[in-house]
């Protein structure tokens, strides 16, 4: 990404398929920050490196168009990661999720034992707070248990 916008700490990384040529600093950090850990999730679903990194950038297209209105949300980063979990389950054709639910205990799993994430980044990737994610992680890990 060549950005216009960008400070003088090092060269901006390269635009990515679909992503425009000039987008807003904070744009350019937010994919930058999660483009990694969205690619992951992903790749869970969707096993082809392709068709996932074709997902997430569905996903950060999306997030680009609805920028402006989710910076002025009380929750950006959450409603970012609807979105990527909307796109995420069109390419696998499963049921999307339901926009005012919290997060799904088998993502938040996934997040945590396929992806490799502790409870604090994944609060940081789907926009909640460590308390919340690591009281679900533990239900879902009891639940699991109990079925063995």
């Amino acid at each position: 990404m060549t950005n216009r916008h960008a400070s003088s700490a090092g060269p901006a990384p390269e635009a990515g398929p679909g992503e425009s040529e000039d987008v807003p600093l904070e744009f350019a950090a937010f994919c930058e920050l999660h483009r990694p850990r969205y690619l992951s999730y992903a790749r869970v679903w969707l096993t082809e490196h392709s068709a996932a990194a074709a997902a997430v950038q569905q996903a950060f297209a999306e997030i680009a168009v609805h920028w402006r209105e989710l910076l002025g949300s009380s929750n950006p980063t959450a409603l970012a990661w609807q979105i990527l979990r909307g796109t995420v389950a069109e390419h696998t054709r499963r049921e999307p999720p339901e926009p005012d639910r919290h997060p799904a205990d088998d993502d938040l799993a996934i997040l945590h034992y396929v992806v490799g994430l502790a409870a604090p980044e994944i609060a940081d990737v789907i926009g909640t707070d460590t308390a919340s994610v690591a009281g679900r992680l533990r239900r879902t890990m009891l639940r699991e248990a109990s079925g063995w």
